[in-house]
């Protein structure tokens, strides 16, 4: 059987960053790595899941909203992955660097809180949230891998 792409990355150099994953016709995959493969620093499931409800509510009302193909977590609990339209790179990182802001200063109830809008909705944590993505901002600030894996 065939290897899929995401199986070619060698996981034992990748280091948490902000990367283009793949590029399919005029949609690029974000790989939105938080942490460093196999170390056993995984996200939780509630701050996973957490950061999924902002996030993805963020971006799909933004700037991007037109082009936001899909944003969720990766099984393996080390990021996530974002699917864009017609991307920019550049564009990109910045609007998600104000969204990751904006889930740093928001205060209130986090999105899709309730048992009509989600399926595990007890488990959704907006502490963990905004944590996660104080973490990620100061990851991208200071990566030295921007867009490129092989970097």
């Amino acid at each position: 059987m065939e290897k899929i792409a995401s199986f070619t990355v060698d996981h034992t150099k990748l280091e948490p960053g902000f990367y283009v994953s793949r590029v399919d016709g005029d949609i690029t995959t974000y790989d939105l790595r938080t942490r460093k493969p196999n170390t056993g620093d995984l996200m939780d499931n509630s701050t996973m899941h957490s950061v999924e409800h902002m996030l993805a509510t963020l971006l799909r009302n933004g700037e991007l909203s037109q082009n936001i193909i899909y944003f969720g977590p990766m099984g393996c609990q080390t990021g996530f992955y974002l699917l864009v339209r017609n991307a920019d790179n550049e564009r990109v990182l910045s609007v998600l660097m104000e969204a990751l802001g904006d889930i740093i200063d928001y205060d209130g109830e986090i999105f899709g809180n309730s048992v009509e809008e989600c399926g595990n909705f007890v488990n959704l944590n907006l502490e963990n949230a905004k944590k996660e993505s104080k973490n990620y901002i100061n990851i991208i600030k200071n990566s030295k891998s921007i867009f490129d894996y092989s970097k």
